[in-house]
């Protein structure tokens, strides 16, 4: 018997396979952590199946997500990334990369870990919604908007509230698996 999945994943084998082993995972890890928001940033404007897609182009290209030689890259490094034809070549996305990267690090610093930060918003547990149906899944919310705020504040670009909600379900800060999902209580 198959399982159950959400329905916005159905129909693709890798949105499967994420669907299946990572979203809505809660993730406590901070290269994990700053690996989905610079993806998530990514996505603007953009389905998640093509960030996706592209996702290994990006660990390839980024150092693995290391935010410390993220943090450091000069205008050289940014034209290369611009010239990378499995990136979404996005100047302003870009360069946002390196100015994340920075405030990431500057968050580490003020806070100890990004995890420690970022996990405050939702008092350290996630947030288990009751969603019948993806369609009826909310894009924002007042927690969203208020983590987009303090992230704007704290100098990050691309964060916007409907990017921050996506960055919560990733990381499993709410979990929005279907109720009928097998995931939904595995999570």
């Amino acid at each position: 018997m198959k399982k159950k999945k959400c329905g916005w994943c159905l129909g693709d084998a890798q949105y499967e396979q994420y669907h299946d082993t990572e979203w809505g995972v809660p993730v406590y890890d901070d290269q994990t952590l700053f690996e989905f928001l610079i993806l998530e940033s990514m996505q603007a404007g953009l389905s998640w199946i093509t960030v996706l897609r592209k996702r290994n182009n990006y660990r390839k290209a980024l150092d693995h997500f290391n935010v410390d030689k993220i943090a450091q890259y000069d205008e050289s490094k940014v034209q290369e990334l611009m010239n990378n034809s499995g990136l979404i070549r996005h100047e302003l996305k870009v360069r946002s990369i390196i100015k994340n990267a920075i405030a990431f690090r500057k968050v580490q610093e003020k806070h100890g870990s990004f995890s420690k930060y970022i996990w405050n918003f939702a008092d350290h547990e996630p947030i288990k919604n009751k969603v019948k149906s993806y369609h009826s899944s909310p894009s924002r919310t007042p927690l969203s908007d208020r983590i987009t705020k303090d992230l704007k504040k704290n100098g990050f670009k691309f964060v916007g509230s409907v990017t921050i909600y996506a960055y919560m379900q990733a990381i499993g800060m709410v979990n929005d698996h279907e109720v009928s999902c097998f995931r939904y209580d595995e999570v």
